[in-house]
């Protein structure tokens, strides 16, 4: 059987037991696996009333749920292709990504959403509501036969460098996927005789949060979905999980709350705190000394438990992807008993290249290949990437799948480098890549995660110096001259002279999807930001 065979398959035979979970506040919203079979039976007959067939695309604007996956699942039983689409992002935006991929339907969530869309495309094709796909009599047949070079799905790409690109992913890639994460997610947790509680606040249009979904639906294991994003923290504690999957800013800001908590809080907690976390981060790194082992022992059995119980009870381990995260993140985590697992891939990759394995977990570093899938370095030690995940192609953009993919070889724009284990480090986007008067080259992520590191008040940061005489930095956030001049000092101190910040902005205006200088999976817009700040940059530069 296929993915889509075995998830119908697994929700037919689990009829009685939850299947998806709605996160509300501090309320639940189980939906069985009954009910979840019936809501896609009622959208097939609804998507036949569209005359929807076998390779249409059908493109979908909805914030997870439980519909939004029986939408999904219905789509993809009826042979439709899905294009799934960030529901909050700006309404000319997607209309330029449902313009390129031509669907035959769009499904919104909210006439509000579905009459932004009309303005912003009045050629749009039909367009109905995310609720009124459900009005079908139930429709009682197995799924469409698909090939395996059958396209499932179209997602497009962020668009930090330019015009989002529709990624097509084929039955034979998601086919080759999901046993991968499944058995991935197995030898993490083993068999614990229940379901692990797992809770889901990335949007569903993403590749790595796609893959999520239909793995937890393919293992026959509940899934717990956010509603809010704006109510996170309250929807964590009522789904108090077991492990979810994040990216690098939400534990940067996890790791941050909690440092600031207790440094505001003061006396001999907050010196217990930030004796223990210096003193373990020095034996981590071989530097520490008996007095280190002390004072980290002490916080080790007397503040990091109470650290943990606070951020999840239940809480096992972390998946994290998307960005380099900060090597002091992933560690810090640990102390407090919570494994981070890193993974690395990119939407053309089927979301996942690397992933860490259990024991064999080393800050920094986003783990080894997973089977069936090579990698190496090519010219600027940029990463690249052969296997059945590769995908099918872009829509619309054979041309630069050509350039992309090259003896089947996918070019994955990533600077990477490797250890003697097989266990990668990425280092930062070779096209990120700053080169100053003084000729050198300089990847940015790994100063802007140093400055990071030393400055919890900020929010955010990007470094500047392209054909420049020297780095700069923008930093937003509610920060004092005074904390981002320490911050730099620090960072300064660990960096040679060429990659030493000389200058630096702040400002209270933060880089967000709303404004622009984010992308819809919080990647930063480097050359949007900069034609943003050009005013202040230019004012660092002048003489």
């Amino acid at each position: 059987m296929n993915f889509i065979e075995t998830i119908l398959d697994q929700l037919a035979r689990r009829a009685e037991q939850t299947a998806l979970t709605e996160v509300h506040g501090e309320a639940l919203k189980p939906a069985t696996a009954r009910e979840v079979s019936d809501l896609v039976a009622a959208a097939r007959t609804t998507l036949r009333e569209h005359n929807i067939q076998k390779g249409d695309r059908v493109a979908l604007f909805a914030p997870n749920s439980t519909r939004w996956a029986a939408a999904d699942l219905a789509i993809l039983a009826e042979g439709g292709i899905v294009v799934p689409l960030y529901a909050r992002q700006d309404p000319e935006e997607l209309a330029v990504m449902t313009r390129d991929c031509a669907p035959s339907l769009l499904i919104a969530a909210s006439q509000e959403l579905a009459d932004a869309i009309k303005a912003a495309w009045p050629e749009a094709c039909p367009i109905i509501l995310l609720r009124d796909l459900f009005d079908g009599e139930a429709l009682d047949e197995p799924a469409v036969a698909l090939g395996e070079d059958d396209p499932v799905t179209i997602i497009y790409t962020s668009g930090t460098s330019g015009v989002p690109k529709g990624v097509i992913l084929t039955r034979g890639n998601v086919d080759f996927m999901i046993p991968q994460t499944a058995s991935s997610v197995h030898a993490i947790t083993g068999s614990r005789g229940a379901p692990d509680r797992v809770f889901h606040f990335l949007p569903f249009c993403f590749a790595g949060s796609r893959i999520m979904l239909w793995t937890q639906l393919y293992r026959g294991n509940p899934l717990m979905m956010s509603t809010d994003l704006t109510n996170l923290v309250q929807e964590m504690a009522t789904a108090n999980p077991h492990y979810y999957l994040n990216v690098p800013a939400v534990l940067e800001r996890i790791r941050n709350g909690v440092g600031q908590k207790i440094r505001a809080r003061g006396g001999v907690i907050a010196k217990l705190y930030q004796a223990g976390v210096t003193s373990a981060m020095r034996l981590r790194e071989g530097s520490g000394n008996a007095l280190d082992r002390i004072k980290a022992g002490v916080a080790q059995k007397l503040i990091f438990p109470k650290i943990k119980q606070q951020i999840g009870s239940n809480l096992e381990f972390l998946i994290c992807g998307s960005a380099p995260l900060s090597p002091d993140t992933q560690s810090w985590f640990e102390l407090i008993g919570v494994t981070v697992y890193q993974v690395y891939g990119l939407t053309e990759t089927t979301a996942i290249v690397t992933m860490d394995k259990p024991g064999k977990v080393e800050a920094g570093r986003v783990g080894i290949c997973i089977d069936g899938c090579e990698a190496k370095l090519g010219e600027g030690d940029e990463l690249l990437i052969k296997g059945p995940n590769i995908f099918a192609g872009y829509w619309n953009k054979q041309d630069v799948y050509a350039q992309t993919v090259i003896d089947g070889w996918l070019h994955t724009g990533d600077q990477a480098e490797v250890d003697d284990h097989g266990n990668w480090r990425i280092i930062g986007r070779v096209k990120n890549i700053l080169v100053p008067e003084s000729g050198h080259n300089v990847a940015p992520e790994p100063i802007e995660q140093t400055f990071m590191a030393h400055c919890p008040e900020a929010e955010q940061c990007m470094l500047i110096g392209h054909a420049r005489p020297y780095l700069t930095l923008i930093v937003t956030g509610e920060v004092s001259q005074e904390a981002v001049q320490a911050a730099v000092d620090q960072a300064n101190g660990e960096l040679p002279h060429y990659r030493k910040i000389r200058k630096f902005h702040i400002s209270s205006e933060l880089f967000t999807i709303e404004n622009g200088l984010l992308t819809a999976n919080q990647k930063l817009r480097r050359k949007v930001i900069e034609a943003h700040f050009k005013p202040a940059i230019e004012g660092l530069y002048a003489s």
